[in-house]
């Protein structure tokens, strides 16, 4: 068995893309590849094929694997509900809602159930490629790290240090983090890559240099910035962002909720020509002359509610309805379009019970049962397929007369669209991945799509930065740096 271990001298250094993109181009050389994360935090999820919930970097990673997401690629999963609060899910299971001194009190037993999973990822595969989370030299964390160097002594993983020249002093990142690293840490690093550089590479040469004899690690590599990334889904919400609006396309507006979940819902609108679908920030109103407004899940439904109401989101909702727009709420901005949210447990904090934006006659009940699963169906209005997966803790109660939206491959009824075709949602993540589905709901609102499968798109992708690394990075000597783990 080898095993690498990519880590980063900070969040958002692409250490996820790095590992998708190792993982694919070496399932290209013929070897079976299994990717891994001990601990992951985020709140886009995606549904493994064994059950549970897992981080969708790693569900990517699989996928770059060419082989179906196990709960074992992400066996810690904290999914953040408040600024001090988040839900743990262990082996795609939620074990509840912790705080951070959970993790100092029971390390020794997260540690051993990320072994276990990373044992039996090691027994399937000739090589795991295993991502960390945010930075090393985070001092005051170390103690009770799994995620990091925790895991790379305890599993005897070498480990590869991506630095990211993009957002500036990345000499100063990868030699300050060998200096706060203890001796037996930095012992751990066998190499490091510079990512996303933009220009000639040649310029870095005396900087890559400079690195090496500051450190004494060698380099893999610089990495060109990889415009394939785009097309990925990404593993965080701040680095949510969208292309240039396409003269003619529908114009589409998501405001962007303190803990929206599952974002990756809208990459397939994004990247279609017949749509334009802009992110909107907090402190700005919905525009006025947007067609549709997509209100997206979210981690924490009525926080995120009173907070779009803070905004003044709710009035340009309604407004923007009374025009003639349409809206689409997707999982948590689901329930938001009822009229009421009832959380009888404190799932989400304090038991209480909120007016919902009352454009659809339904009331939604949180509840301790989380539903996680794929599903399949078709629209009902115009037969076209979809696939997708459900994660929410919310049961729906549809007032009698209301028209669903959806019907799933057993026949029942799902999501709910109101008589004059302007509001409409459902718990479906990834409804518009398929392009069936998005070409017909697109076309239904007077634009044509360029009806692309998204995993075709992504598969496309995952190919171009294998491609990329293969030239860029050393990969040769990757693979001598993950035999020589134990």
């Amino acid at each position: 068995m080898a095993a690498v271990m990519f880590q980063g001298t900070g969040s958002d250094v692409g250490k996820s893309v790095i590992v998708a993109g190792v993982c694919r181009a070496l399932v290209n050389r013929g070897l079976t590849v299994r990717p891994f994360k001990p601990q992951n935090m985020s709140n886009n999820a995606a549904v493994a094929a064994d059950g549970g919930e897992i981080g969708r970097a790693q569900a990517l990673q699989a996928i770059a694997c060419r082989v179906p997401a196990s709960v074992h690629m992400n066996p810690v999963l904290i999914k953040p509900q408040s600024d001090i609060g988040a839900q743990l899910v262990i082996r795609g299971v939620v074990r509840g809602t912790v705080d951070a001194g959970y993790f100092r009190q029971h390390k020794a037993e997260l540690l051993e159930i990320v072994l276990e999973s990373f044992g039996r990822l090691s027994r399937e595969a000739d090589i795991v490629v295993v991502e960390g989370a945010g930075s090393p030299a985070e001092s005051n964390l170390r103690a009770h790290d799994i995620a990091n160097m925790g895991f790379a002594r305890a599993a005897r993983v070498p480990v590869v240090l991506i630095g990211d020249i993009d957002r500036g002093g990345v000499i100063a990142a990868l030699v300050g983090t060998s200096t706060l690293l203890s001796r037996q840490d930095r012992a751990m690093i066998k190499a490091f890559i510079i990512n996303k550089f933009r220009g000639d590479i040649s310029l870095f040469e005396s900087g890559v240099a400079e690195i090496t004899r500051r450190t004494s690690w060698p380099s893999l590599g610089v990495v060109p910035w990889l415009a394939a990334a785009r097309t990925l889904p990404a593993e965080d919400a701040v680095t949510l962002n969208a292309p240039a609006a396409t003269p003619g396309a529908l114009r589409i507006v998501v405001p962007l909720l303190p803990h929206i979940a599952n974002f990756d819902d809208f990459d397939a609108l994004m990247q279609d020509s017949g749509a334009s679908l802009q992110l909107i920030p907090p402190g700005t109103a919905l525009p006025g002359d947007a067609k549709v407004v997509i209100i997206p899940g979210t981690k924490a439904t009525i926080a995120d509610l009173k907070f779009l109401r803070r905004q003044g989101w709710d009035i340009d909702i309604a407004a923007h309805v009374r025009r003639g727009g349409h809206v689409v709420g997707i999982c948590g901005g689901f329930q938001m379009l009822g009229s009421s949210i009832t959380d009888p447990e404190g799932m989400e904090g304090p038991v209480e019970s909120v007016d919902g934006l009352d454009l659809l006659p339904m009331d939604t009940y949180l509840m301790k049962t989380k539903q996680v699963g794929e599903v399949r169906g078709i629209h009902i209005d115009s037969g076209a397929v979809f696939d997708g997966y459900e994660i929410h803790a919310g049961q729906t109660r549809l007032e009698p007369g209301l028209t669903p939206w959806l019907r799933f491959d057993d026949g029942s009824a799902a999501g709910a669209i109101r008589a004059d075709g302007l509001v409409a949602g459902c718990y479906v993540h990834g409804l518009y991945n398929r392009a069936e589905f998005r070409g017909a709901w697109l076309e239904s609102l007077g634009v044509s799509s360029d009806r692309v499968q998204q995993h075709q798109r992504i598969d496309a992708a995952l190919d171009e930065l294998a491609a990329v690394l293969e030239r860029s990075v050393d990969l040769d000597r990757l693979l001598d740096i993950a035999r020589c783990s134990a």
